[in-house]
């Protein structure tokens, strides 16, 4: 692959895991489940199963496109710092496997409410309520790959501002609105409510995601600098 091809196809990849979140991450929670609400959460799962697998098959893009993201950015950025780009590809990797269990918790309500012969001797609010436990542990568990997230996006900003191969602006986006996947986390972690901190980490999450994106899109469009091809053998 050519520099601008390699550059090219990790921004696709990129756009790709956008695409998919939005709809996996994003709306397919929104539709099935009602916070505290165990039945009308089942009923919604139940009624709605085509859109929940959908959002199955999305999650389970994003983790495949995620690692190969991953060792390309890695190639990418190691000429230069090998230190940092196995800071970015480690974290990143780690990310990807709490993805990956937390794809598992998502999938156990349709197990206890689909109906098997072993589970008859739980009554209907038993099933619901503990499918209800499974996806308030999803949700958690997307706060906990959030922090390996962020960890990733501090290496991959110094990176990029260390480096010529993207614009230094959009690693100092990422570096800053990387803390709204922090403080995000923790004060979900933590059962912290607090207007303050949901005001700040909504608008570092905004920065951060104009960050990622403006990655995405300048390197479908511009590509990168070709002194980037000695990196990529």
């Amino acid at each position: 692959m050519t520099t601008q091809s390699y550059a090219r196809t990790a921004g696709l990849l990129y756009l790709i895991i956008a695409v998919f979140g939005a709809f996996a991450i994003g709306y397919v929670p929104s539709v099935i489940i009602v916070a505290g609400d165990a039945a009308t959460t089942a009923n919604n799962l139940l009624s709605n199963k085509t859109l929940f697998n959908m959002g199955i098959f999305g999650d389970i893009v994003i983790l495949l496109v995620e690692v190969i993201l991953t060792a390309m950015l890695y190639v990418m950025f190691k000429p230069v710092s090998l230190t940092l780009s196995l800071i970015a590809a480690w974290s990143r990797l780690a990310m990807v496997l709490v993805m990956a269990i937390n794809l598992m918790l998502y999938i156990m309500p349709v197990v206890l409410l689909g109906g098997a012969d072993y589970l008859s001797a739980f009554e209907t609010p038993q099933l619901q309520a503990a499918a209800l436990v499974f996806f308030d542990a999803h949700a958690l568990g997307i706060y906990v790959w959030q922090l390996f997230f962020t960890v990733h996006l501090v290496a991959l900003g110094v990176l990029i501002i260390k480096s010529d191969l993207l614009p230094r602006i959009l690693g100092w986006l990422i570096i800053v609105g990387s803390f709204g996947y922090f403080f995000q986390a923790m004060a979900k972690l933590l059962h912290i409510q607090n207007d303050a901190i949901t005001a700040i980490y909504i608008g570092l999450l905004v920065i951060v995601t104009v960050g990622e994106l403006s990655i995405a899109f300048w390197l479908l469009i511009k590509g990168i600098k070709s002194s980037a091809e000695r990196g990529m053998s």
